[in-house]
């Protein structure tokens, strides 16, 4: 079960939010006192009340926003309980000044805006003698692995636990937690009314994640990059989940340069199927997988990580047959005679993951690879690794190249989205351009390319080729290219440029 967070200054709209979420099918409903610019008005708020409702009030210590006495916050509560209101929610250090009356449940919680302290366990303890019905407890992740630690107190719980951590690490937990058996997750009302770090809309959790159909079966999956929050990936791969009626969710864990291997290790509790890799993790995922596959190790960088049979990692490359794929239909496209990559030049800006999938299927293909990269150590580096020529980047528009890959983040939502990577005087008529941004569909580079007489190739066919072949590899079935690119360009066109 869901359960929405209102956190409003005005019993008028507190109110009609909450019947409104009731005719959206919520369950259940936390009201936020503590939000309310005047004093509560308990009768206004829970007479006819149209959800089971949970009544917290936040003191400022907890982040809440409660401007009178803690004498008078706890008097709220108390009489919150006294009108019958279905969950009160106490916090550890005033729940044994609450007693227990009438029908109400008690939600006794725990929070730590900070960190996910060491003593997790002894915490847990001493809030079970405080009479909860509901225990809560709320950490702060500052390692992907914090996570692990607050869900295995909600799998282990003798009595009702939601357990989750807060902040960008921790917003998986926030939907695994019902996995591992907690009765309820939060939400907020939308995604500009974030009531709590990292927290995730109703809507998203409803639809995207399917929090009220996961269970102790449900097969996990996931994207391990850093940054994560603008992956598409998540929204991609459910999506396919939920119209082929299968048991599994995919998740955005956000890793940190240097804590890939810990977490592999932590995230073995949680027995995830299967990981799409993004920066800066391709390279080292491919050293600590158990198996790898021939593509991938022509690259020397994954992007793919799953379990065969046998339990073992196996790490796959599917930029390079995506690439590979999205060049061959660009010189299909041409009005030309020799549509074929042998032989071409080939100009790859970047020296990250894609870029090596992308000069390692071209130069397999028979082309001669240029390397052009803003951090010229890095560029130098990966073609001398995989035998291409390197050029500065203050010189890659005096290549004469036929084909153009852009393998940086340049053009990308929502940071650079009126930059290029490429002059737009260096085009030349009949240049292929692949652009590997897909999040705007139609980024400058390619607009200016198109421009300039060149056949262009969009990162979005790329994007959701190689997510096809993630999701053979995880699911073991085929998937529709339509299906996926009328997903990923829907949520593209939510986000507000």
């Amino acid at each position: 079960m869901i359960c929405v967070s209102l956190g409003r200054t005005r019993h008028k709209m507190m109110y009609h939010e909450h019947q409104a979420l009731a005719e959206e099918g919520v369950q259940l409903v936390e009201l936020r006192l503590d939000w309310l610019s005047k004093q509560p008005d308990l009768t206004r708020l829970l007479e006819n009340r149209p959800t089971p409702t949970i009544v917290t009030c936040r003191r400022h210590e907890d982040r809440g926003r409660w401007r009178w006495s803690e004498e008078q916050r706890q008097a709220v509560l108390r009489s919150a309980i006294v009108a019958g209101v279905e969950y009160v929610d106490l916090e550890d250090d005033i729940a044994g000044a609450v007693p227990r009356y009438g029908d109400t449940k008690r939600i006794v919680s725990h929070h730590d805006f900070n960190e996910t302290p060491e003593d997790l366990a002894e915490i847990y303890e001493r809030m079970l003698s405080l009479d909860p019905d509901i225990v809560k407890i709320a950490t702060m992740a500052h390692s992907p692995t914090d996570l692990v630690r607050v869900l295995k107190l909600v799998a282990l719980a003798d009595v009702p636990t939601i357990g989750f951590c807060m902040g960008e690490l921790g917003t998986p937990s926030r939907i695994l937690c019902g996995k591992y058996g907690s009765p309820f997750t939060y939400a907020s009302f939308s995604v500009e009314r974030e009531l709590a770090p990292g927290q995730i809309s109703y809507e998203t959790m409803r639809d995207q994640y399917r929090f009220d159909e996961i269970n102790a079966e449900t097969k996990v999956f996931g994207v391990l990059g850093d940054p994560i929050v603008q992956s598409l990936s998540p929204l991609l791969h459910n999506a396919v989940y939920r119209r082929e009626g299968m048991n599994n969710v995919y998740l955005p864990f956000r890793v940190p340069l240097g804590t890939l291997e810990d977490t592999l290790n932590s995230f073995m509790w949680l027995e995830i199927q299967g990981y799409s890799v993004t920066i800066p993790h391709k390279r080292e995922i491919a050293m600590l997988a158990d198996v790898q596959d021939d593509s991938m190790r022509g690259v020397g960088a994954a992007n793919t990580l799953c379990l065969d049979h046998e339990g073992h990692w196996v790490a796959f490359n599917t930029d390079y047959r995506a690439i590979l794929a999205c060049v061959k239909i660009g010189l299909e496209r041409r009005q030309s005679r020799n549509k074929t990559i042998r032989g071409k030049k080939v100009l790859i800006l970047g020296a990250g993951g894609v870029a090596r999938a992308a000069a390692f299927a071209m130069k397999d293909e028979g082309a001669s690879v240029i390397v052009a990269n803003r951090n010229q150590p890095r560029g130098a580096e990966l073609a001398r690794e995989l035998g291409c020529k390197n050029i500065r980047w203050e010189h890659r528009s005096s290549e004469f190249a036929d084909i153009l890959v852009n393998c940086t983040p340049v053009g990308m939502f929502p940071d650079s989205i009126d930059d290029t990577p490429f002059p737009s005087n260096a085009y030349r008529e009949g240049m292929l351009v692949l652009d590997s941004v897909y999040n705007p569909e139609n980024t400058l580079l390619l607009k200016q390319a198109r421009d300039r007489g060149c056949e262009t190739v969009s990162g979005l066919e790329m994007f959701v080729r190689q997510a096809a072949e993630q999701f053979q590899y995880f699911t073991g079935m085929h998937t529709s290219l339509e299906t996926l690119r009328d997903t990923l360009r829907r949520g593209i066109s939510v986000v507000k440029y």
